[in-house]
């Protein structure tokens, strides 16, 4: 590979926590460059499973790792305040020894906020929040005393000690797959997430590069992210990236064509444990 690729697991909550805990070592030691949890009150693709909560899950978990960068792929606007969100992530970030990714996204799945009786806005009033969260979260983490007047969002003199340790602020991630969240992201993100088929990706990729030209900023500045599941590679024709070296070579060499740069993926099953070691030596070992 010409460019750095980087790679990423993110892992189920339903585990057991000393079982969570032993895969976060387990993958840590593989060498892989960041591990992530996922922020909902329920597992979406098994409503009725055990689920712990993500954000507090992350900070016991980094409190067990030492290298790896960690973060919540990504945390849902519509559960928190941001000015909550960025006070849990100054402290993920001391705990996690300045290892916090921040990730982030305007919220999604329906069903849960149902269940719980938690407001779930219409696609452009979650967006309007969203970019104001976005706002007010990166002004706090920088540790700037912050006074915002927005129609969803309100601070008056607001400041959080202690900073962070990264400086000037942890990175945020930002989840995004439709031209307002794409611009968003061309002015606060330091990675894009996003998943889809390969046109699909191209065609983002392209409209956040034509975000960031906009507004001047460098487009090679943002990470390129890409999140995939063995169910929805598969919905797409493309393999289990786990089943092989050769699967895995595949899909990340079609998806880096097209210009991206990281891979996160769902974490491989159990018994696919022994091709996770051979993948992590012949492919995440010699990405740089």
């Amino acid at each position: 590979m010409t460019q750095e690729v980087r790679f990423g697991i993110c892992t189920d909550q339903s585990e057991p926590y000393p079982t969570m805990r032993e895969r976060w070592r387990f993958y840590e030691q593989l060498g892989f460059d960041s591990l992530w949890d996922c922020d909902h009150f329920v597992r979406p693709s098994d409503p009725d499973c055990p689920y712990f909560e993500g954000w507090t899950l992350l900070a016991a978990l980094a409190a067990e790792t030492s290298r790896v960068r960690v973060g919540v792929l990504v945390g849902s606007n519509t559960f928190r305040h941001p000015a909550l969100v960025a006070q849990q992530a100054i402290t993920i970030d001391h705990v996690s020894g300045g290892r916090l990714e921040l990730g982030l996204g305007a919220g999604w799945f329906q069903d849960e906020h149902d269940r719980f009786g938690i407001q779930f806005d219409d696609p452009p009033r979650r967006v309007e929040r969203f970019a104001e969260a976005i706002e007010v979260i990166d002004s706090l983490v920088r540790g700037e005393e912050t006074t915002y007047e927005g129609r969803h969002y309100r601070l008056r003199s607001a400041r959080l000690r202690p900073r962070p340790l990264q400086s000037p602020r942890p990175p945020l991630t930002l989840g995004a797959h439709r031209p307002r969240m794409l611009r968003i992201c061309a002015r606060y993100a330091d990675r894009w997430n996003s998943y889809g088929t390969v046109e699909e990706m191209t065609r983002r990729n392209r409209l956040l590069d034509e975000a960031c030209e906009e507004i001047g900023r460098d487009p090679t500045q943002i990470i390129r992210s890409f999140y995939a599941w063995a169910s929805h590679l598969a919905s797409v024709g493309m393999p289990d990236p786990w089943s092989s070296v050769e699967a895995f070579s595949e899909v990340v060499g079609r998806y880096t064509e097209i210009g991206v740069n990281e891979f996160i993926l769902d974490q491989p099953r159990h018994d696919q444990f022994g091709i996770a070691e051979l993948i992590a030596s012949e492919v995440v070992g010699n990405s740089g």
